[in-house]
């Protein structure tokens, strides 16, 4: 009997090939970011098929998919490689979903606030230029919801809010390369409330910076809304910061 591949638990039964496809996918990309799987080890076609009981084809579908997101090579004479990380497609909202599940998630979160940082003020400048009306008061509806939702503690309302409002702001600043972060917006937002990186109750800081956005973007105050969101990509590393040095002091001693 073949032993198990590291960090990937093997199937017991076989289900819808779709059903299958989707979880041997999740195994195989999970442990790759885990790390379980380090680059430069090789993958066995049939092995996989073994340990997965599923059939050759949903195996190299299953492979497509993870060399377009260039986890994996395929070498003359070698074989399947696990490439390294600085070859993902790490713009990819699964590879971005596997790596918030990995123990590396607390790097994946702040490089994306980095990129966040880097691109969402701008967006909300340029939001305030070429906004329409509609999308403005939309926006600043949203600031209001999202206020009522935090205050009243609803998490899984005010997550939804905070989703939508920061891809609202993307998709109003009319540039179609920013449009298109906003998936990779989603998947960070949900990974930080998933793993519990963010408080049960948003600060009353955090609410009135998302009104101003809004607020500034009606306005059509392009500086004042580009600082607004500055701010609050500063207090998302801000609570991260604290949450993650809670976790870390309340860990038990190795010693």
């Amino acid at each position: 009997m073949n032993p198990p591949l590291p960090g990937v638990a093997p199937t017991q039964s076989a289900p819808a090939e779709a059903g299958l496809h989707g979880r041997v996918l999740d195994h195989l990309g999970t442990a790759i970011c885990d790390g379980d799987l380090t680059a430069g080890a090789v993958l066995n076609i049939d092995d996989l098929v073994d340990r997965y009981a599923v059939s050759r084809s949903v195996i190299r579908e299953v492979l497509r998919v993870l060399a377009s997101m260039g986890f994996i090579e395929t070498r003359r004479r070698v074989g399947v490689m696990i490439r390294p990380a600085d070859a993902w497609n790490v713009l990819d909202p699964q590879v971005i979903r596997w790596r918030l599940a990995s123990t590396g998630r607390i790097a994946q979160i702040r490089s994306i606030t980095e990129l966040r940082t880097a691109v969402e003020p701008h967006a909300a400048w340029l939001a305030a230029h070429r906004a329409d009306h509609d999308e403005a008061s939309e926006l600043v509806g949203l600031a209001a919801k999202m206020w009522a939702a935090g205050k009243a503690g609803d998490e899984e309302r005010f997550l939804g809010l905070d989703i939508e409002f920061h891809q609202r702001v993307l998709r109003a600043s009319g540039n179609e390369m920013f449009v298109k972060l906003q998936n990779l917006v989603a998947e960070v937002l949900i990974g930080r409330h998933h793993y519990h990186l963010m408080p049960h109750h948003p600060h009353e800081q955090a609410l009135q910076l998302h009104a101003d956005v809004a607020q500034s973007i009606q306005r059509r105050d392009g500086e004042t809304a580009r600082r607004a969101m500055v701010e609050i990509m500063e207090h998302a590393f801000e609570e991260m910061s604290s949450i993650w040095e809670q976790e870390r002091t309340a860990e038990p001693n190795p010693a």
